[in-house]
């Protein structure tokens, strides 16, 4: 069972451990005891897990984008790895669609050149090749479709 400290003591609590901090958070929301809230502190947290979501699924959207690329036109290492990249872009659309929501879909529309233009910095340094397409050739619904790959 948690103790509720005080208010000032959930303060330096949160200095020690974040763990404890965040159990006895969630036991005086539960309580509804609203005023002996770390409301800073809670507040940074919930903006640090919005940055890290947000994060996650842009990582996980770029690396699609990486294998799909890798896939569709590094012919020289397609037979040794296009069973590896088609694991890996699985993997990683099972990832997405564990933490998928319509916000996190908003931001991934919002952000899907930059997105784009940063996978292929990668897949151009990668693998030197100069014929990659400067505009991404996929839909952000085929990125995300488990069953969907390019044809060779």
């Amino acid at each position: 069972m948690v103790k509720t400290p005080s208010q000032s003591n959930l303060k330096e609590l949160y200095e020690i451990d974040d763990y404890l901090w965040i159990e006895a958070t969630i036991k005086l929301l539960k309580e509804k005891k609203f005023n002996e809230l770390d409301l800073e502190n809670l507040i940074e947290e919930l903006e640090d897990l919005g940055r890290e979501r947000k994060n996650k699924i842009e990582s996980l959207l770029r690396q699609i984008i990486i294998h799909l690329l890798l896939l569709e036109y590094w012919s020289k290492e397609y037979e040794y790895n296009a069973a590896h990249w088609k694991a890996e872009i699985t993997e990683f659309r099972f990832q997405i669609k564990g933490i998928l929501t319509k916000n996190l879909q908003n931001y991934l529309v919002s952000r899907f050149e930059l997105i784009y233009e940063n996978s292929l910095k990668y897949t151009k340094t990668k693998t030197e090749l100069n014929t990659l397409p400067q505009k991404c050739p996929y839909s952000l619904e085929q990125l995300l479709d488990e069953d969907w790959f390019p044809t060779k």
